[in-house]
């Protein structure tokens, strides 16, 4: 019979298993060690990021200043006032003016009694002197009647001068009996990368003294209302209340002001501006030493490059200012810089693009030599330019309709390009006074030119560089050209000159 047998016991067994678990706990020691170690280094970073952002705050604080604005009301224009049967029309001048011949309906107003009422704002601004000089938003203290300042300490000011730039939504604001305040440490904006951590210090929604941290997001941003600046762009919250306050860096220096956010709500939704330090200490340098600003001027108009126009005209990565137009009698055209010329350097700076131009030539030296670098038929070209100020008025291209004048009219139709023209001396009324060139008289909706942008009543300038000033010179240049090709077009059109190419796509 047979038995069954239990497995032999082998000697040491379970001391051998213990020591097995004592291996493992060993090794897992230094895992868990490693895991602290980890820990802890972390933990000094997030501590010692802190402490940055403790230390810009501390730094930049005391000098943040909340700035109140105040406009009284004011009463309504005498034309606003008029009565039915009493005075001007109210509506001259405008679509509205037939439908109330003898002036308002009784009883009608224009507003609060017919005139704007008393509004007050807050905004925040940054002490740049401590004589009591304030910098802050334009758009912060314009209109205003009175402006008082508020620091951090309780002490109040009230301003007894204001200079403003709206062209880069700039202010500088003087305080009245004011000496040995805090002065912020300004910056400098060129070194600023997208990345870099930084604090927006203001009083949003009149939360005094609300610091908020981020990075900057993007730099050369433009935006549309205000011409003269190109921004930094920043997800530190920015919200309203937080207009003319400073970003800073964790150095504790002031490398913005603050200026807008994107939004469509009205708050903060992770994208506000600023307007880079730099360009702020040279508009308030100005403001400071001579109450306005001024700004260099080449007289050019200039527009930016399409990748098939870069193309066309050999230009790299698309960078450079197309000269669409030189103004006669102005720096540009003393230096002998030309239309269809791209803009491609400025005192060996390189030009991106419009913007890039015009900050760098606003902020030269007046009645100094700069040299300009433009190429031209493919070839870089150095020109010497001396900058003259920027007039007051810019003149600006009146509207007005053209009208087709009567009878029959010479017209050329150049089929492949989908767009007919004729002689601008057809039109007995036009805008284009001082101007030669073709009329367009159609386009074809599905041609080339339509595509282009092209429509009746723009005026035809120029085919490459040549000039054309009638529908004879328009055929004889036109039919030398290739849609597969491309040719670049001289335009003008009520608002002013453009550079369009025509080219069939692929």
């Amino acid at each position: 019979m047979t038995h069954p047998t239990t497995a032999p016991r082998i000697p040491g067994f379970i001391g051998t298993a213990c020591a097995i678990a004592a291996v493992s706990a060993l090794l897992g020691q230094p895992a868990a060690a490693e895991d602290s170690a980890g820990t802890a280094e972390a933990m000094s970073h997030a501590t010692a990021l802190s402490k940055a952002f403790r230390h810009a705050a501390e730094h930049a604080t005391p000098s943040v200043v909340v700035v109140r604005s105040e406009a009284r009301a004011k009463p309504a224009p005498q034309r606003q006032r008029q009565r039915q049967g009493g005075g001007e029309n109210p509506f001259k001048g405008t679509p509205f003016e037939d439908f109330f011949k003898d002036g308002l309906p009784e009883g009608f107003e224009f507003g609060p009694r017919g005139g704007m009422p008393p509004r007050s704002g807050v905004g925040s601004g940054v002490i740049v002197d401590a004589a009591g000089i304030v910098l802050t938003n334009n758009h912060v203290v314009e209109g205003a009647d009175e402006v008082t300042v508020e620091l951090p300490d309780g002490r109040e000011f009230k301003a007894t001068e204001i200079k403003t730039d709206p062209e880069s939504d700039l202010a500088v604001v003087r305080l009245g009996n004011a000496k040995d305040l805090p002065v912020a440490k300004l910056g400098d904006s060129d070194k600023l990368e997208i990345g870099d951590w930084v604090i927006a210090i203001g009083n949003p929604f009149e939360l005094e003294t609300t610091v908020s941290a981020g990075i900057i997001s993007g730099k050369g941003r433009e935006l549309g209302s205000i011409r003269r600046a190109k921004f930094l762009q920043t997800d530190a919250a920015i919200n309203p209340g937080n207009s003319g306050g400073p970003l800073v860096n964790l150095a504790g220096e002031v490398v913005g002001i603050n200026t807008a956010i994107a939004s469509s709500s009205g708050g903060y939704q992770g994208v506000g501006f600023a307007i880079p330090i730099n360009l702020a200490k040279w508009v308030s340098g100005q403001l400071i030493a001579r109450g306005s600003v001024e700004r260099g001027y080449l007289g050019v108009s200039i527009s930016p490059i399409s990748t098939d126009m870069a193309a066309k005209l050999g230009v790299r990565d698309r960078k450079g200012a197309l000269v669409t137009e030189v103004m006669p009698g102005t720096p540009a055209a003393e230096a002998g810089v030309e239309e269809f010329d791209v803009i491609v350097g400025f005192d060996g700076q390189p030009v991106d693009g419009p913007r890039s131009l015009q900050e760098v030539v606003e902020r030269s030296g007046i009645g100094q030599k700069h040299k300009v670098a433009v190429l031209r038929d493919g070839k870089t070209v150095e020109l010497a330019v001396s900058v003259k100020p920027l007039p007051d008025k810019v003149a600006k291209s009146g509207g007005g309709g053209l009208k087709k004048g009567p009878g029959v009219e010479e017209t050329y139709y150049a089929e492949q390009f989908g767009l007919e023209v004729r002689d601008k001396n057809s039109v007995p009324e036009d805008a284009y006074a001082g101007f030669e060139g073709v009329l367009v008289d159609r386009v074809d909706p599905d041609g080339i030119a339509a595509e282009a942008g092209l429509g009746p009543g723009y005026l035809i300038r120029k085919i490459g560089h040549k000039t054309v000033t009638s529908v004879a010179e328009f055929a004889a240049a036109i039919e030398k050209e290739s849609a597969e090709d491309g040719i670049l077009v001289g335009v003008r059109t009520p608002r002013g000159n453009s550079i369009v190419l025509l080219k069939k796509n692929d």
